[in-house]
């Protein structure tokens, strides 16, 4: 198994941003967003979208892929976190084999400076970024329109 790292450099093909917006669709379960928005966020780190870019880091097999993370530059420090990692998901068959733990800290060492990450207060993947050393500090309060 092997993480591969796509940014503005190592370009994604338009097949591979369909296949790993499939696969996080597929296995984002009940906390996932739609397709579209799950997309938007792969083209915006890819550099396909105006803005600073990101990365997308993905864990495959022979039969492919097991894992993926999808981290969106903000441009921001201090104040705001200079990195948020948009998605994070794990094949079904797959989980709780330390897959999502070393795509985690692969993200750690890529990724320069802070990193935020938005969970759903029911999803029980929280123990596993807490162990990674990530810190619940705010609570995201959003205005819908």
């Amino acid at each position: 198994m092997t993480i591969k790292t796509f940014d503005a450099f190592s370009r994604l093909s338009i097949m591979n941003i369909n296949r790993i917006t499939d696969f996080l669709y597929e296995n984002s379960g009940a906390f996932g967003d739609a397709k579209t928005a799950i997309r938007k966020s792969i083209m915006y780190a890819a550099k396909e979208l105006p803005g600073l870019g990101g990365y997308v880091f993905v864990m495959e097999d022979k039969n492919g892929i097991l894992g993926a993370v999808v981290v969106n530059r903000t441009g921001m420090n201090e104040y705001l976190s200079e990195n948020i990692m948009v998605y994070v998901a794990v094949k079904a068959g797959f989980r709780k084999k330390g897959i999502g733990k070393k795509l985690i800290k692969h993200t750690i060492k890529y990724c320069k400076g802070d990193i935020a990450i938005h969970i759903n207060k029911e999803n029980p993947v929280i123990k596993l970024f807490e162990k990674q050393g990530f810190k619940s500090r705010n609570i995201e309060m959003r205005l819908v329109r």
